[in-house]
């Protein structure tokens, strides 16, 4: 079986998703189209859609029964960024956050869970010394949402949702959680942690038939 249908990114077109798109990591079980082919595109083959920032939030919108039809198979869908516009079932718009001092972006692990397991706050919260480019804000919880990272109000930066659709949302409020590969730093662990996650709770969702 082709595992290049385990994944589909969309392609926002931006240069900073063309990294994904020449990443060997990737190569072997992802595939990528462009955002404005995604109308009209047959998304059945796929376990996991995968979207991030910076991608035309207007075209999503309108393609939003297309993408609760995928999830309502029993998929998964990955979303990092941050939402301005309902096309994702149950996210609310991304709410920025009031920043005092370097410390209010501090990500605190609100529940163990395998995709964060042996990836430390320090290394989520700092990048070279600065703070911020993990999550600068949230998006209001759907009813039922399991939050797993949080900033120091309580704010829910990463969270998964099942309850919304027949299949699974996980929305982070930051960038793309799968370009976080390398090596040198913990954070390097969440992208093949993340990409075994998908599989795992797409195969529970498929057994579970509770999309039928």
């Amino acid at each position: 079986m082709d595992q290049r249908t385990d994944f589909l990114m969309l392609d926002s077109g931006c240069c900073f998703g063309e990294p994904r798109l020449k990443d060997p990591n990737y190569q072997d079980f992802f595939s990528f189209i462009d955002v404005y082919d995604l109308p009209g595109h047959d998304l059945s083959p796929y376990k996991c859609l995968v979207i991030t920032g910076l991608i035309d939030q207007e075209l999503l919108y309108k393609q939003k029964e297309q993408i609760r039809d995928f999830l309502d198979g029993g998929k998964v869908l990955v979303f990092s960024g941050n939402l301005f516009l309902p096309w994702l079932p149950g996210a609310s718009a991304f709410v920025p956050k009031e920043i005092r001092n370097h410390s209010d972006y501090d990500v605190t692990i609100a529940k163990e869970h395998p995709i964060f397991a042996g990836v430390q706050t320090y290394d989520m919260t700092y990048n070279k010394g600065v703070a911020g480019f993990f999550a600068r804000g949230h998006h209001p919880l759907p009813d039922g949402a399991e939050v797993l990272l949080t900033l120091p109000g309580g704010e829910p930066i990463t969270y998964i949702d099942r309850n919304s659709t027949k299949g699974t949302i996980l929305v982070h409020s930051g960038n793309d959680l799968f370009g976080y590969n390398h090596p040198g730093k913990s954070t390097g662990r969440i992208a093949l942690q993340l990409t075994e996650w998908a599989r795992k709770e797409y195969r529970q969702l498929q057994e579970r038939g509770a999309y039928a």
